[in-house]
């Protein structure tokens, strides 16, 4: 299994989906295993240890850094939502991370989302009742962000 280094270098970024895909698809076909951390970035001891865990178990680290907008009702305030890639790139890359999937909304939703993912026995008794949609957004890019990473494990 992959082993980081301490102090490694920053991960490769990617923004454009296919390129994503087709970059796990050739580390899976030499062989590899593939760990992926799935988060908004603003990355955190909890995102951290996570990404370590994940360089211990897997050859391949793949971190999605993407602020999803479908996670905020109106009023909500998606544009005040911390982000600092340079600082997360540079944070994942000392803890292992090897690629880092940082798309744009435009890049993951070209048109509107068409299908969304709804998860109501979760979503009710968590913060369903004081955020509406909130979980469909979570379900929604997690299953999109999953079936773009392809086989791996999160």
């Amino acid at each position: 299994m992959h082993t980081p280094v301490k102090g490694g270098a920053p991960p490769r970024v990617i923004a454009d989906p296919g390129a994503w895909r087709d970059a796990l698809n050739r580390h899976r076909a030499a062989g590899q295993t593939v760990g992926v951390v799935p988060t908004m970035g603003a990355l955190h001891a909890g995102h951290l240890s996570l990404i370590r865990l994940a360089a211990a178990q897997r050859d391949v680290v793949a971190v999605t850094v993407y602020v999803n907008p479908l996670q905020f009702a109106a009023g909500e305030d998606l544009a005040s939502y911390p982000r600092d890639l340079d600082g997360d790139l540079a944070q994942a890359g000392e803890v292992g991370a090897t690629l880092v999937f940082a798309p744009t909304p435009d890049d993951l939703w070209p048109t509107p989302a068409a299908t969304t993912v709804s998860v109501p026995a979760l979503s009710a008794p968590l913060e369903g009742h004081a955020r509406p949609g909130h979980f469909d957004g979570v379900g929604t890019i997690v299953t999109k962000l999953l079936s773009l990473t392809g086989p791996c494990w999160a």
